[in-house]
């Protein structure tokens, strides 16, 4: 059990290492050196958990993307109004990004950059599949704009990480009033207007 236990830490130390180093220095100047230095572990102990290092960054992606969205839905019931549902989730995801930047800005640069592979991508993208549906139900019930997910992403979803990003620069310091703006700008940018 023990050695079992010390395997485990081995592989999270390595996850965290990679968030870490991607965070700061980018994927290209993150070498698999660097992970294991940081991590505490031989290189070599890096490949008995993962093929290359495309593989250790597209399993650390998948495996904060589905920590991200265990997150985002664990209080969301699907027999919630459209916009409850939306409002839940919006703010779970919002207190998700805030209270844990460090891997809300490895998610960011992810989806921001070519380092992960398709079929990693697509895995993450299933993980959003409750606000995909929620989404589609609105769009059915004619509460949602009948525009493309990925806009609705973008309009809704994606402002939450420019305002981590200059929070955890300084440069503005988000309150209770900011959070509810920024909920309502992202709700008027996605409903239908009556």
């Amino acid at each position: 059990m023990a050695k079992l236990q010390k395997s485990i830490d081995k592989r999270n130390a390595l996850i965290k290492a990679t968030i870490e180093l991607v965070n700061n220095n980018g994927f290209h100047a993150t070498p698999m050196s660097k992970i294991a230095k940081m991590a505490n572990v031989s290189p070599a102990t890096i490949y008995l958990y993962f093929e290359n290092k495309q593989d250790l960054v597209n399993q650390t992606y998948i495996e904060v993307k589905a920590e991200y969205t265990d997150y985002a839905f664990a209080t969301y019931k699907d027999t919630m109004s459209v916009e409850d549902g939306f409002k839940l989730i919006w703010h779970r995801i919002a207190d998700f990004k805030l209270k844990e930047c460090e891997n809300a800005m490895f998610l960011a640069q992810c989806d921001n950059t070519p380092m992960i592979d398709e079929p990693s991508r697509l895995e993450g993208i299933k993980h959003l599949q409750p606000l995909v549906e929620l989404w589609a139900r609105g769009k059915t019930e004619g509460i949602i704009k009948p525009i493309s997910d990925y806009i609705l992403y973008a309009y809704s979803i994606n402002p939450l990480s420019f305002l981590m990003i200059i929070q955890k620069r300084g440069d503005f310091q988000l309150d209770k009033t900011h959070i509810e703006e920024a909920y309502q700008s992202a709700w008027s940018s996605i409903k239908v207007c009556n």
